[in-house]
């Protein structure tokens, strides 16, 4: 269940269904951004991007004219919804089109995005990908095999980079370090694992964990949450 969205004219917020168990990724050029049933992604105005679900989820989207937006973040962040606002979402997006023209509807509209702007964004879903050529290469070869176990050292060289060059352009370009950026990937892609109904094991084993208790312990250090807070 996947498409690709081009430049959109105004700005969409997607979440899962009240009572799926999927997973939503937003992908850019500068990266993805991981969402399961009760978060859901910004993705500001004119920002082409894919959006693909994992599982039994189905997205409702709204968008919103750039003059509501002033307040909301300029680059795709991942939000934790609360419930009210997760049922104002539903509501809305079974609308076709709020029209601004009525003012009960254009003040529900104001009425979301007052909430979403109140909002702090969960950085630990999101996956920035580093701009560099050599830097990214390494980081295309991960994401295709999250349990890939190469060194460092060896990806590094595959790439035309030093240790150190590889170091200084995953910090100064994604805000992680290797090893950082690393666990991020495998453990976003448990998240997705488990949103489309993979058991707890499966999921570690796929996102490349050689034990399910060190995989469960890094989840809960990222996350705040056991793996079985994301699956069905």
């Amino acid at each position: 269940d996947a498409h690709a969205v081009a430049d959109a004219a105004g700005a969409l917020a997607a979440v899962a269904e009240r009572d799926g168990h999927g997973v939503l990724r937003v992908t850019t050029q500068a990266g993805a951004w991981i969402a399961p049933p009760h978060r859901a992604v910004w993705i500001p105005a004119r920002t082409a991007h894919r959006e693909e679900t994992f599982g039994k989820a189905t997205l409702s989207s709204l968008y919103f004219a750039d003059t509501l937006c002033n307040a909301l973040p300029k680059t795709c962040v991942v939000f934790d919804v609360p419930p009210l606002l997760r049922e104002l979402i539903l509501a809305a997006a079974e609308y076709s089109v709020l029209d601004a023209r009525i003012p009960t509807q254009e003040r529900f509209a104001r009425v979301i995005v007052d909430r979403l702007a109140l909002l702090e964004p969960v950085h630990a879903q999101a996956l920035p990908m580093p701009r560099d050529r050599r830097a990214r290469a390494i980081a295309a070869r991960l994401q295709e095999d999250p349990a890939n176990s190469e060194s460092l050292a060896q990806l590094s060289r595959r790439a035309g980079a030093s240790i150190r060059t590889t170091q200084r352009l995953f910090l100064s370009e994604t805000g992680l370090n290797f090893v950082q950026w690393r666990q991020r990937l495998r453990l976003l892609t448990a998240v997705e694992r488990l949103g489309s109904g993979a058991s707890v094991t499966s999921a570690a084993f796929d996102a490349g964990y050689a034990s399910v208790s060190a995989f469960v312990s890094a989840f809960r250090r990222e996350f705040g949450v056991t793996p079985g807070r994301f699956g069905p």
